[in-house]
């Protein structure tokens, strides 16, 4: 990366170089701390062996919280898209009274 910075993340006391653009490095700390988190979470509290098997239920289990959140939000986009339409619906109609009492 050309315009890159090289940060040291730790994750599960293993330090990786990461590249990032300068203006991402607190949102790559960021992330890194939450996966540092969650392997150790998921390490205390299963059986997995193996950093690799451990990475990838971690993975999975970051993938399906990140699905259900992508969910919530369409689900809520589609409600207010649902709003704004009755709202402007009844805006049109509120106009074309108002104009057929001024003619």
């Amino acid at each position: 990366m050309a315009d890159g910075t090289t940060v040291t993340v730790r994750i599960l006391d293993k330090e990786y170089q990461v590249s990032c653009k300068p203006d991402e490095v607190k949102a790559l700390k960021k992330s890194a701390t939450y996966v540092d988190d969650k392997m150790r979470e998921f390490k205390e509290s299963s059986s997995v062996l193996g950093l690799d098997r451990l990475a990838v239920m971690v993975a999975l289990n970051i993938a399906n919280d990140f699905i259900s959140e992508t969910q919530k939000v369409e689900s809520v986009q589609s409600a207010q898209n649902e709003n704004l339409k009755a709202l402007s619906g009844k805006l049109d109609q509120a106009l074309i009274r108002f104009k057929n009492t001024t003619n």
